[in-house]
């Protein structure tokens, strides 16, 4: 498959397996710890998809932060396509992103590639539990590929503000749908910000939702059915994607563009943005 060809978003790992050492493949190793920074690139270098190379969801996937503006801030686009390039991710390229957490970073970066206009990306379903699973090779090498260029688009319409999702579950034009697990949501624990609970009006649906229990995403019908339920009749468009910093909030949109549901769009400064404001409502509870 060609990066003309627009891949489907998600790619089993026998898939993956017989793509190995195609010119035209990128393989990114997304694997990352909120709790511990440079658990990830350690995991990397243990083992790792043969000629998958390492980016880093703090370093490579985040924007400056300021105190106000979350923990995992989108960088500048022009910046991030030099991220990219450096990396030897180029515009012909189709990447495959995978992590050991579901596809709950991969699914950044396939959202960040497409927000940027490049489509040719697939997350591999079941991540690195599904590849070691089926005894597939596993190397220590670092990634070979030399630099190249990464052409950003112009970034597509597809994120909303702090304003935008007050003023939008004010009037009703917004759903807003918070990817964290209940109890976070519910202000019952916070492990990570300093303020728990959830943007008033916003609706609960944890990403590990869109699992089965073997941690593949589950059928598209399936999903497609879940969500259509959570809309109620209400248009893709109006529903904002959440969760505590931008993140795993990607995972329901993969779960939707897989569900074949496109049109949400993602609120990056999440939580963490929402509740570094004092003057911002917090609510707990269901």
């Amino acid at each position: 498959m060609s990066a003309s060809t627009t891949p489907t978003p998600l790619i089993s790992a026998q898939e993956l397996a017989a793509r190995i050492g195609q010119h035209d493949l990128r393989i990114v190793d997304l694997r990352h710890d909120l709790m511990k920074p440079g658990a990830g690139r350690a995991a990397w270098q243990a083992g790792h998809i043969p000629g998958a190379l390492h980016l880093d969801l703090d370093v490579d996937l985040s924007g400056p932060k300021t105190g106000r503006n979350g923990r995992h801030p989108l960088p500048d686009p022009l910046g991030f396509a030099q991220v990219l390039g450096a990396a030897g991710i180029g515009d012909a390229d189709h990447v495959v992103v995978y992590d050991d957490a579901g596809g709950a970073f991969a699914a950044r970066l396939w959202w960040m590639l497409r927000w940027l206009g490049h489509d040719a990306v697939s997350v591999l379903d079941g991540g690195w539990q599904a590849w070691t699973g089926a005894r597939l090779p596993v190397s220590v090498d670092g990634a070979t590929v030399g630099s190249t260029v990464f052409t950003p688009r112009t970034p597509r319409p597809w994120t909303v503000d702090a304003d935008a999702v007050a003023s939008g579950l004010a009037d009703g034009s917004l759903m807003v749908v918070d990817a964290r697990a209940p109890e976070r949501f519910r202000g019952e624990v916070e492990p990570i910000d300093p303020v728990g609970g959830h943007i008033p009006g916003a609706r609960n649906r944890f990403m590990r939702t869109n699992l089965d229990e073997g941690g593949r995403f589950k059928p598209a019908a399936t999903l497609r059915a879940e969500f259509e339920a959570l809309l109620a009749g209400q248009p893709a468009s109006q529903l904002v994607c959440q969760c505590g910093s931008g993140v795993t909030a990607c995972h329901n949109l993969l779960a939707m563009a897989h569900a074949g549901i496109e049109g949400a769009r993602l609120y990056p400064g999440s939580w963490s943005e929402w509740c570094s404001d004092p003057a911002r409502p917090v609510a707990k509870g269901d």
